[in-house]
């Protein structure tokens, strides 16, 4: 595999990002590795936990979902297929506990990838910003749902709105962070405590995991209510500034929203 690097030791499977090239971007390359290691790794009942994480001294976790592959307007950016929502799943419903171990900055779809892991621990250098406002993208009903999850419709709404990021300590403070320890001390802490998932019951932590899922997804919505949101956002990928976001991001200046 070109993008993650992947290992099993004592029961604790780990895929780590590997291309810093592009900040650990999520192209589809990247997360079709990332689902063929899934894959593998739930195939093997050896594997009790596992741990999802960037290369020591990383300074971005991961830079989110790669710009350059998202869709010309009129197509949906995030819709049900995509790898992006097909790596979430898999994450959600892997057989065991995942924990995301987080050194440096998260980005984008790279925050919904770690809200959907069952545990966050990160290090002072952790941060964590959801910009799809800057990009003039429509965020999509199951990747709000895992913000509201999170951190509550208060915290989510701002992250959306601002686009600006959040710190590690408050991160810490909103429900992102489980732990947050020194840096030098996030890998032993982390696989501290895989290591005493792992010596627990794996049939009990899995079916433990199954139910949370269930009981989190557990938000009725009407389907005129569905179709309704998905109208809305049609409106953003179909429109001027959908286009213009992605433009001014690859030509590296601020974006000229219109509001059409």
């Amino acid at each position: 595999m070109q993008h993650i690097l992947t290992s099993i030791n004592r029961n604790i499977a780990t895929i780590t990002f590997n291309n810093p090239e592009t900040r650990n971007s999520l192209s589809c390359q990247m997360l079709e590795e990332m689902l063929l290691a899934i894959d593998t790794f739930s195939q093997n009942e050896e594997v009790r936990v596992l741990v999802i994480r960037s290369l020591t001294g990383s300074k971005v976790w991961s830079s989110g979902f790669n710009i350059n592959e998202l869709p010309i307007s009129g197509r949906d950016p995030l819709s049900y297929n995509d790898p992006l929502e097909c790596l979430l799943r898999a994450v959600q419903r892997f057989h065991s506990p995942v924990i995301a171990m987080i050194e440096g900055s998260v980005w984008g779809g790279a925050c919904d990838l770690s809200f959907v892991c069952d545990i966050a621990v990160g290090s002072h250098k952790a941060s964590f910003a959801i910009t799809p406002a800057k990009l003039g993208v429509p965020y999509n009903i199951s990747g709000i749902m895992h913000f509201f999850n999170i951190v509550g419709p208060r915290i989510a709404r701002e992250m959306f709105y601002t686009a600006e990021p959040i710190s590690a300590e408050r991160a810490l403070q909103v429900g992102i962070l489980n732990h947050l320890v020194p840096i030098d001390e996030l890998e032993d802490f982390t696989y501290s405590m895989a290591s005493t998932i792992a010596d627990n019951s794996p049939l009990a932590n899995r079916v433990m995991k199954e139910q949370l899922r269930l009981l989190a997804d557990a938000y009725p919505m009407r389907p005129e209510t569905f179709e309704y949101v998905q109208g809305l956002r049609r409106m953003v990928y179909d429109s001027h500034d959908y286009d213009e976001g992605k433009k001014a991001f690859l030509e590296k200046r601020k974006p000229a929203f219109i509001g059409k």
